[in-house]
């Protein structure tokens, strides 16, 4: 944990980015704001001018669409275009048509762009061939017409029964035995997770346009250009030069728009190929719920030794992650959820074991928190029950455990910096009047001959339409990519001083909509 405490700097009022600053020879700036840079997009966004993919205005576009398997596992025996139906002012696409390799460029490549024919199926919506055509009805009218030949293999929905691993991590630090063995109390618990969606406001969309000498341009919403242009480069056989990605007006992506639109780009540029022609690959919600990434669904399983004062002395926690049919970004999300999953308390003997397995779901990948909040989910409702079982207050059981300055996590890492769990943890029960609230609500529930005791996961209600109660948790997050991956995705920035005094500051950084 390595959040700094500081005082709020003074407002300054709005400076434009073409201002100069002059700063006097003894003066400071330290602690204080002196000017806010103009967002080059809020203009556009506050007066709708703004232009997000949908906007963009090809002339001559097609529109493009995905025929997708209506199974979960299957063996593709066969693609068939019914021969009844005039193919001829229309383009289809299989892996046939890939130029370069039929694999997505990511962490591991085992994500076909399109299933090829003999190939295998892994999830319900998963794209087989590609459809282009002028307008919307035709697309519409001619879809059902290409019929997929399929075997039917057993599914796995289960990640524990899953014999195929994506990825795996131990973590343990101090006697896990002894430290049992010392605890007065022990408490064991499961907690699941399900899929979540990101929910974005503008749905997936790309728009390829081919130009000049090999060239071939997307144009669309995404979080990560440099992902799509290596997907490009790879499964196009293009070069770098003629590979470009250039990012619209991004809508909100919350890690939904990380990987995926490397999918839709390959999709869109293929089509876009073939037909001569750009080509608008735009989706619906329906498409975009139904295929696109989402959070890892998860298990957590918690064994917990405690002093009777509350004092954690043993953590022994498995969690188990659902990937989906594909790796995506499952080793970077497991990664973290196995670092936070003993949530921001010390304890000198701990054990963490993590592993994500395949599915026959749709992928699943990047999502805010990134493997983290499936994790710490689990562990604050364990500490709930912790707090229950000893009688004391929720807020008092994570006063006594949680982080401090120089606390050592179960990785090794020494907290050197400011470590503020205490600091927000008091400050939090201090504005909402938790404990007042607290024993006030068990007090009501008393009135009406309960017990007292506010159950985790329950609210006292007053009335068959109304329900009423206060609940605490404390978090901690890792700060950059977490792990080793800062190892292979450093970034990049320059800074430029002009004579005049002006400062430039250039950043690979993306503007998402959020």
């Amino acid at each position: 944990m390595t959040t700094r405490t500081m005082p709020r700097p003074a407002v300054s009022p709005d400076r434009s980015a073409q201002d100069a600053l002059v700063i006097e020879r003894g003066m400071t700036t330290a602690g204080r704001a002196v000017g806010f840079p103009r967002r080059r997009e809020g203009p556009g966004k506050l007066t709708g001018t703004a232009k997000y993919a949908d906007d963009l205005v090809f002339p001559g576009a097609w529109y493009g669409a995905t025929i997708r398997s209506t199974e979960p596992r299957a063996r593709l025996v066969a693609i068939e275009l019914d021969p009844e139906v005039d193919w001829s002012k229309v383009v289809v696409v299989t892996a046939a048509d890939i130029p370069g390799e039929n694999l997505v460029s990511a962490i591991k490549e085992d994500q076909p762009v399109l299933v090829p024919v003999g190939g295998e199926i892994r999830h319900h919506a998963e794209p087989v061939a590609l459809l282009a055509a002028a307008d919307r009805e035709t697309i519409r009218r001619l879809k059902p017409h290409i019929r997929l030949i399929t075997e039917p293999l057993p599914p796995v929905f289960d990640p524990e029964a899953s014999d195929h691993l994506f990825a795996s991590y131990e973590i343990a630090n101090g006697d896990l035995d002894a430290g049992f063995a010392a605890a007065d109390v022990i408490l064991e618990g499961e907690y699941r997770v399900g899929h979540q969606e990101q929910l974005y406001i503008e749905n997936n969309a790309m728009i390829a346009v081919p130009g000049e000498d090999g060239e071939m341009a997307v144009h669309g919403s995404l979080q990560c250009p440099y992902y799509v242009h290596k997907a490009m480069k790879k499964s196009l056989g293009l070069t770098a030069s003629q590979a470009r990605v250039i990012q619209a007006e991004t809508g909100g992506g919350f890690g939904g728009k990380e990987e995926y639109p490397s999918i839709i780009a390959l999709h869109a540029a293929l089509l876009a190929m073939k037909a001569g022609r750009p080509v608008r690959m735009i989706y619906d919600r329906h498409e975009d719920l139904a295929a696109t990434t989402k959070r890892h669904p998860a298990i957590v399983r918690h064994r917990t030794g405690v002093r009777a004062d509350g004092t954690l002395v043993a953590q022994d926690i498995e969690v188990i992650m659902d990937g989906g049919a594909y790796c995506t970004l499952t080793p970077v999300v497991l990664s973290r959820g196995a670092l936070h999953s003993g949530g921001p308390y010390r304890c000198p003997n701990v054990r963490i074991r993590a592993r994500a397995a395949r599915t026959n779901t749709p992928p699943n990948g990047a999502f805010r928190g990134f493997g983290a909040p499936q994790v710490e989910f689990a562990m604050e409702t364990h500490v709930n029950r912790l707090a229950e079982r000893l009688g004391l207050s929720p807020a008092e059981f994570r006063r006594r455990n949680a982080y401090e300055l120089n606390d050592i996590t179960p990785t090794g890492q020494v907290l050197r910096e400011s470590v503020a769990a205490q600091e927000v943890l008091r400050l939090a029960v201090e504005a909402s009047e938790f404990e007042r609230v607290r024993q006030g609500t068990a007090a009501a529930a008393a009135g009406r001959g309960g017990s007292g005791m506010l159950p985790p996961g329950r609210l006292r209600s007053g009335s068959a339409s109304s329900a009423s109660g206060i609940g605490l948790a404390l978090a901690w997050h890792g700060a950059g990519f977490t792990g080793s991956g800062e190892v292979h995705i450093g970034s990049v920035a320059s800074v430029e001083l002009s004579a005049d005094g002006r400062v430039r500051v250039l950043v690979g950084s993306t503007e998402m909509g959020q």
